[in-house]
């Protein structure tokens, strides 16, 4: 059976003061757990202007804290800027504080401005190295001619927090197979193409691990769910800009409502209008039936049982309205 999972970015909606993205986040988690969603990500940004959180494990323990039932977990902490055994003890101690229901996802991007990759000390030529850290940190299967050996994170408790790598290639799905790890394929980031031959390769490449006996793959994608297609569009044409900007231009902007948005596409050079136009056709879009069947389609293309929802909408209610409309047409409450 098909699950359903979230990842929330935290965008600012409607024009608020910032810091409300990070009480929408609370409010609508709340909701999809409701809705009976399996999982709850959250992202990490820094520097970005239209999004709220830099600190995931924050917000993971501020979601967990407000749910009872529902996975939550990072989607990702950007691990190139930290300390493994670090980012090994926080999401530990979550694990210990909320029931064994945290899930660690880990990835390579820099998650930020240049300035803010800077400031954080990024250093991302030994990722490999610290995802193998952190998950022998976690698996208490440190080697033992390492340096570290007989270091235990606190509390020591039995359990493990399962670890994830996101990522949009085979490097990663490759590295997350050879460690053992869950691997997210995020194909809602950029407009490049990523095949289902990624997700055989990590199944190909996978080893048994604590928590993982057998591959855990799943895909991440963009998907508004209104009324019909045209509404859908109007609702994403937010997001498509701002990716537009975030990739094309030399400046970001907080989130611009869907109206402010069709008068300044009509300024848009051609190449910026046809890149915004292959960035809106990267998304599902269009009524609760539509999307479902894209959503399944995509599911058994990519040989998965867990498809992770991205929505970011610069009205809180189309977002809202949308994880609702979804999780009725898939009937996900029904057990």
């Amino acid at each position: 059976m098909l699950k359903l999972s979230v990842l929330d970015q935290s965008p600012i909606h409607d024009g608020k003061e910032a810091k409300q993205g990070l009480f929408d986040t609370i409010e609508l988690a709340k909701s999809c757990e409701d809705l009976g969603y399996h999982r709850y990500l959250l992202a990490e940004h820094h520097d970005t202007p239209g999004y709220a959180s830099c600190a995931p494990e924050i917000m993971v323990s501020a979601v967990a804290s407000n749910t009872s039932k529902i996975r939550v977990g990072s989607g990702g902490v950007m691990l190139n800027h930290y300390s493994s055994f670090k980012v090994a003890e926080i999401f530990n101690t979550l694990n210990a504080l909320y029931d064994n229901r945290i899930d660690l996802g880990v990835g390579r991007a820099s998650g930020g401005s240049f300035l803010a990759t800077r400031a954080l000390h990024s250093n991302q030529s030994d990722y490999s190295k610290k995802v193998y850290e952190t998950i022998n940190y976690l698996d208490k299967t440190v080697p033992l001619n390492s340096s570290f050996s007989g270091l235990t994170l606190s509390p020591i408790q039995e359990n493990s927090t399962p670890v994830y790598l996101l990522g949009s290639s085979n490097s990663s799905s490759s590295l997350a197979g050879v460690l053992g790890a869950g691997f997210i394929l995020a194909l809602f980031i950029g407009t490049h193409e990523r095949n289902s031959s990624i997700i055989q390769e990590y199944k190909k490449t996978f080893n048994k691990s604590h928590n993982f006996k057998k591959p855990k793959a799943s895909i991440a994608v963009a998907c508004i769910v209104a009324k019909d297609k045209e509404e859908a569009r109007y609702i994403a044409s937010t997001h498509t800009y701002w990716k537009l900007q975030a990739f094309k231009q030399p400046t970001r902007d907080d989130l611009q409502s869907p109206q402010a948005v069709q008068e300044l596409i009509k300024d848009l050079s051609l190449e910026d209008r046809q890149y915004y136009e292959e960035t809106m056709n990267t998304m599902i879009l269009g009524n609760a039936k539509e999307c479902k069947e894209e959503i399944e389609k995509l599911a058994l293309e990519y040989e998965v049982d867990e498809v992770i929802i991205v929505n970011v909408t610069y009205s809180f209610e189309h977002r809202k309205r949308s994880y609702e409309l979804l999780a009725k047409e898939f009937d996900l409450n029904k057990e």
